[in-house]
């Protein structure tokens, strides 16, 4: 651990201020291309602070523009500070309290954390979407994988095992194949998955959610489908069927097809 400012000479003094006093340790979950640092401070709440070069081409933008429209809809972080400039993007985040619902904490009780995604699915898809600002309906999220794909951005060599050796111009073309006929339109997270579900050890309900910046109005499956896939991935494939009946689908309720074209969708992103 090393203390933060004697490695910010390229920062924003605004930024270097609010994280004075802090120290440093990088996250290593997640793959966006930006790097991801906890603080924490004697007698403070953590913070965190992402960091994306102009190299990376990522940005923060869509990711604040959510976390303001959901502060006091839903419990997420709060934006302390966002900066852009010739370096690259600066955010730094409050702490939602707990754990990440794959941490090893919840290993003892794997069916709380299946009851507590269900919860939270249930609390992003009973969101209000009239006046929700942020379109991720397939006409939009389509395109932007196209996009992706144009521009490089879509990393071969990242997708699931089952999709290893294929090309991303091939992915595509199954996609616009298997689109579904229709889709149930909720407000949904975007990127459900058990990193970004933030759960109270204590009572092992959510606390919170983070790393929004695919959220919007989509269907349903789009966030199913990834909590499928991940809860496979970090507690094993036999909890997936509780999840399905805890949100309440009944076994052949569930659409297999659009299970399939979400998580595929996914690996453009």
């Amino acid at each position: 651990m090393t203390n933060l400012i004697k490695n910010t000479v390229f920062f924003p003094q605004e930024l270097v201020s609010l994280i004075n006093g802090y120290t440093i340790e990088p996250v290593k979950i997640g793959a966006s291309g930006a790097s991801v640092y906890i603080l924490p401070a004697a007698a403070k709440p953590n913070l965190y602070l992402k960091i994306a070069l102009k190299e990376t081409k990522v940005t923060f933008h869509p990711e604040v523009e959510r976390l303001r429209w959901l502060k006091g809809r839903l419990s997420v972080p709060e934006v302390i500070f966002y900066r852009q400039d010739e370096a690259g993007e600066y955010l730094l985040l409050s702490e939602i309290a707990g754990k990440m619902s794959c941490d090893p904490a919840f290993e003892a009780e794997p069916f709380q954390v299946v009851k507590a995604l269900a919860a939270g699915l249930k609390m992003l898809h009973s969101l209000e979407i009239k006046d929700c600002l942020f379109d991720a309906r397939l006409k939009t999220t389509l395109e932007a994988a196209r996009q992706r794909m144009k521009a490089g951005l879509v990393d071969e060599t990242d997708f699931d095992e089952k999709r290893q050796g294929r090309t991303a111009a091939g992915l595509y073309a199954e996609l616009i194949k298997t689109r579904p006929a229709r889709e149930n339109f909720v407000f949904t997270h975007g990127d459900y998955c058990l990193p970004n579900i933030i759960l109270n050890p204590a009572g092992g309900k959510v606390s919170g959610f983070v790393d929004p910046g695919r959220c919007g109005v989509a269907d349903r499956y789009q966030d199913l489908a990834l909590a499928a896939r991940s809860l496979a991935y970090n507690w094993g494939e036999k909890f997936v069927p509780a999840l399905f009946k805890e949100y309440g689908l009944k076994e052949q309720e569930i659409d297999r097809g659009k299970i399939e074209f979400y998580q595929l969708l996914d690996e453009f992103f």
